[in-house]
């Protein structure tokens, strides 16, 4: 019997959805499945709202294998948010650090341009759950259009 061996990407998704993917299933969102996508590191959930608007998540993750250039460094990710308006079109379009950070001023994160690195399943996990802790509490009320920055 031949054992093939997991992607980064491969390995990134399995993770995702075991540690965000419930949530986001009890809040309406679906995993979009698309391979192509998901080879170049994009991982998307999408729901449709009501009011004509699209909410989506996208994970793009960075993996970097152990090769003489990249030896020792950190995958990474980040998380964007769109909330798309189907009916007149054009789309408002945050990444999740930017939107905590400089949106809601919650400094809660080293900068508003943050990537959360990992080497490992622990340290991927514990990113995964920093992130989804985030798009509970600030991405899905904003994608749903009954959380606004203060000021809006």
């Amino acid at each position: 019997m031949q054992q093939t061996r997991q992607t980064g990407q491969e390995y990134f998704s399995a993770l995702l959805h075991t540690v965000v993917g419930q949530a986001f299933a009890a809040a309406g969102y679906q995993r979009e499945q698309s391979p192509l996508q998901s080879a170049g590191g994009r991982f998307r959930y999408a729901k449709d709202f009501d009011d004509g608007i699209l909410g989506i998540i996208d994970f793009q993750v960075l993996v970097y294998s152990d090769t003489m250039w990249s030896s020792g460094s950190a995958s990474r990710f980040r998380v964007q948010l769109t909330r798309a308006h189907k009916a007149r079109g054009g789309a408002e379009i945050r990444n999740l650090s930017r939107l905590v950070v400089e949106d809601f001023g919650v400094n809660i994160l080293p900068t508003a341009d943050h990537w959360w690195s990992y080497r490992d399943t622990d340290s991927l996990g514990k990113a995964l759950a920093e992130a989804g802790h985030l798009i509970v509490g600030y991405g899905l009320p904003w994608l749903a259009g009954e959380l606004k920055p203060p000021g809006d």
